[in-house]
């Protein structure tokens, strides 16, 4: 038998489209001879759906449009994910497309209820496993995290026919070291149970999340047989053949290239989530504030990669403060990505408001808020500039200063995506690296990369006058935030008690300013948004 694993990027809500990509998959797929396409999780709607999911019209029409694939695409079986209204509630379903109809539905029925899932809040749990006769062989339907949980699998197939293929359609999102663990298990079961696995999964970004594709055939011995592409959609095909009862799986084709490291990976991450994000929300440009600082430096990479060099604009926005050397770093970063470049210095304008403000008793022309209110007016600048020209201001904020809270609300955290928001400052600084290593120059000059960061809001300011220095910050953070260690298990460790007290309190008191930044893509285990859910009122003392 030769099965299809039509990994694609869908967009959440989009049936039509999501259905007309199907169809070209499907047609290629009968163009080679495949006998069972797999499609991934709630492939018709998306991943994610959240909310549309109590729009009983939205669940009719993910219905319509699984019946209207059946009758398109009748030549071959073909198993679609898609959201079910059924007698009982709301099903994460898969569909069997045969003959032209809708001949079976499994219904998932181990529905995950933790990080960023929140299945049982919307779905049901499925009762009854399936499976299905194609081309002589038994196949087991299962979705996603059906197959994380071996044990409870084992139960829950014990009644059905013994099969020699077990198809898992999946939207398995994306973080650093998801792959081993991923790939780890569908070893496992293939292994368990004896059988090939076929493994399908969503690609794209959606919102924070990123899907990276990489759908696989594992043979019943427990290796992994095919690979499909990384963060790009694929038609992946493979013949499984039953000999001597034992069933194996032979590659159709050459098997693509991969994400060389981990920083590649989450380079690659990065891209295909600021396109994805950009253009499924109706964006073709974007715009971000090109502060000459290592951080802009690389969204603006990022950016340009994702979108193309003539969409992207960087805007420099200097005050006293700024020194000519990170004016120049702007640019230079500008030219070296063939980016447009605005230079439009704003202390003209931070000297009226200075003004009028002085109007008020007990403005301090010299402290915090001033230094602030530069920031609030670039803000305002760049979304100025988003609406009269319709780009996309993008976010230049890292996971270190999201996380303490070292941002100017409604200043820097102004704009609509936050490109780096899930990357700690010591990766950035590797990215930085990584970029110019894909284009085999400095496209990040050295002076970029080894100047001491500051905000330049006052005169000689640097980062470390108000933080530890990045890579103790990031030690911490990876502690508190990501592994939720207390802080007495952060200091036996071995971190500085004083430091880390001061880190869990600023993690702490900047609940409502991350809840009222833009949305940023998921690259570490535990995210800010999703992942990380805190009251912002919140007297719980630091243990």
């Amino acid at each position: 038998m030769r099965v299809g694993l039509g990994q694609f990027n869908a967009t959440v809500g989009d049936l039509a489209g999501n259905a007309e990509k199907m169809r070209h998959m499907y047609e290629q797929a009968v163009a080679r001879g495949v006998d069972l396409l797999v499609f991934p999780e709630l492939a018709v709607c998306g991943y994610p759906p959240e909310d549309l999911l109590l729009k009983r019209h939205f669940l009719d029409d993910n219905r319509r449009i699984v019946e209207k694939l059946a009758a398109d695409c009748r030549r071959i079986a073909t198993i679609v994910g898609f959201a079910e209204s059924g007698e009982s509630g709301v099903y994460n379903s898969a569909a069997i497309l045969q003959n032209g109809s809708i001949t079976r539905i499994y219904r998932k029925a181990n529905l995950p209820n933790y990080a960023v899932f929140d299945e049982q809040r919307y779905f049901r749990a499925g009762s009854k496993a399936l499976v299905i006769n194609i081309k002589e062989l038994n196949v087991a339907v299962t979705i996603c995290r059906d197959i994380w949980d071996i044990k409870w699998l084992a139960t829950f197939l014990k009644d059905s026919s013994r099969f020699q293929l077990l198809v898992n359609i999946s939207a398995s999102p994306f973080y650093l070291g998801k792959t081993g663990k991923r790939g780890k298990i569908i070893i496992d079961c293939a292994k368990t149970f004896n059988c090939v696995l076929c493994y399908c999964n969503l690609v794209g970004g959606q919102d924070e999340l990123i899907f990276d594709g990489r759908s696989m055939f594992a043979g019943s011995s427990g290796e992994i047989t095919g690979l499909a592409k990384a963060f790009d959609e694929e038609l992946f095909i493979a013949d499984i053949v039953s000999e001597n009862n034992k069933t194996e799986v032979k590659l159709l084709q050459p098997q693509p290239s991969h994400p060389t490291s981990q920083i590649d990976e989450i380079y690659q991450a990065l891209v295909l989530g600021t396109r994805d994000y950009t253009q499924k929300n109706g964006f073709k440009k974007v715009l971000l504030g090109l502060s000459g600082g290592i951080d802009s430096a690389v969204v603006a990479a990022i950016a340009q990669a994702a979108l193309g060099a003539k969409n992207v604009t960087g805007i420099t926005m200097p005050t006293r403060f700024n020194s000519p050397q990170t004016i120049d770093a702007a640019e230079k970063v500008a030219k070296n990505l063939g980016i447009n470049f605005l230079k439009l210095p704003i202390e003209p304008v931070l000297g009226r408001f200075d003004k009028s403000l002085q109007m008020v008793s007990g403005w301090d022309g010299q402290g915090i808020a001033y230094e602030n209110l530069q920031a609030r007016i670039r803000g305002t600048v760049l979304m100025s500039l988003s609406n009269q020209f319709g780009a996309l201001v993008l976010t230049s904020g890292n996971k270190s200063e999201t996380a303490v809270g070292y941002a100017t609300l409604y200043g820097d955290t102004a704009g609509g995506f936050a490109v780096i928001k899930d990357v700690p400052k010591t990766l950035v600084y590797k990215l930085a690296e990584h970029i110019n290593k894909i284009d085999s120059r400095k496209v990040i000059p050295d002076d970029v990369i080894k100047r001491p960061p500051t905000a330049e809001l006052r005169a000689d300011q640097k980062d470390t006058d108000s933080l530890p220095p990045y890579d103790l910050l990031d030690k911490i953070l990876k502690g508190y935030v990501e592994e939720d260690n207390s802080l007495q298990q952060l200091v036996d460790s071995g971190l500085p008690e004083d430091v880390v007290r001061m880190v869990i309190n600023m993690v702490d008191k900047n609940e409502y300013k991350r809840r009222q930044s833009p949305p940023g893509i998921k690259i570490t285990p535990k995210a800010f948004g999703k992942d990380r859910r805190l009251p912002i009122t919140n007297r719980y003392a630091i243990h």
